[in-house]
């Protein structure tokens, strides 16, 4: 028999997954595997049981969770630098991750997938706030997933973020920054600054063809423009044009943006410490399970 981890957050999105352990755990034992079930009870908790599963030689780890659940996951694996496959039950509330890898939300579907889909090495990103495999922000609208009542993500799932969204609206940042690239450097005042590697974020569509093991990731901007920024975040999430003023997008390696004042940043959806970011890409080091159709997106495996 393989051997079998699930790590699984009853408190992601609407709170269903405890109705599917059951049904989760025969369908894995009919696959050949032993599965230990792991819960994680309290915030970060899933860094700890990732530490512990790394030091172990395991067949299969399957996360059932969202996109936080999943970074912890990854940053707990990551201490000790030995990730084995990964399958992805995503029942969060956006699931941006799943999005662009093609995982249906459905966990019968999703379930399906781990046993039917495609191994690839994704590239994930070491910063000095942790690893982050999707994106990490700072600006207008970047808090609204953590900051949103868990009550009201569990009545009504991803309209509760728009809800939270109108507040944002009329609370535009003025952010003095300094960004730096091998390639590009920058001063100046910014509202929004995503450094991302996805399709989709908060389902809203940030690069039309990522390139997921290519060892880049694209660093967006969006400088401060007096009244106009959130018609400018509009035009730019609806059409996504190549080019736009106040717009600046390049592909990098690595990176590092220094503030004086200390910005929340948010990390794949989830809160990430305060102040400057240093950045760098790890190429090809995630084990994950996709949707045969999005292997478009993975264009240097071996």
């Amino acid at each position: 028999m393989k051997s079998c981890v699930l790590i699984y957050n009853p408190k992601s999105g609407k709170q269903t997954i405890i109705s599917k352990l059951s049904k989760i755990r025969k369908r894995l034992k009919a696959e050949g595997y032993v599965c230990t079930i792991r819960k994680t009870r309290y915030p970060q908790h899933a860094i700890k049981i990732a530490k512990e599963i790394s030091r172990k030689d395991i067949d299969l780890l399957v996360i059932a969770g969202g996109d936080g659940t999943f970074n912890e996951c990854l940053n707990g694996l990551m201490a000790h630098n030995q990730i084995p496959p990964i399958g992805y039950l995503p029942v969060g509330t956006s699931c941006d991750i799943a999005h662009t890898l093609g995982i249906s939300t459905n966990v019968d579907k999703a379930l399906d997938l781990i046993f039917s889909g495609k191994k690839v090495f994704m590239d994930i990103v070491k910063s000095n706030h942790g690893y982050f495999t999707y994106i990490s922000a700072i600006g207008s609208y970047v808090n609204i997933s953590y900051q949103t009542p868990k009550r009201l993500k569990k009545l009504l799932g991803y309209p509760a973020y728009l809800i939270a969204g109108i507040k944002a609206f009329f609370t535009v940042p003025k952010m003095k920054l300094n960004i730096k690239t091998p390639n590009y450097s920058k001063s100046g005042k910014f509202t929004l600054v995503l450094v991302t590697n996805s399709q989709k974020v908060a389902r809203l569509t940030m690069i039309n063809r990522p390139i997921l093991d290519d060892g880049k990731i694209d660093l967006i901007t969006f400088t401060y423009v007096p009244l106009l920024n959130n018609f400018m975040y509009a035009f730019k999430f609806l059409f996504n044009p190549k080019k736009m003023m106040g717009l600046r997008k390049i592909q990098t390696d690595r990176g590092e943006i220094s503030m004086q004042q200390p910005y929340q940043w948010s990390q794949d959806g989830e809160p990430h410490g305060q102040g400057s970011l240093t950045f760098e890409v790890i190429p090809k080091k995630l084990p994950i399970i996709i949707n045969p159709k999005r292997t478009k997106y993975f264009t240097n495996q071996d």
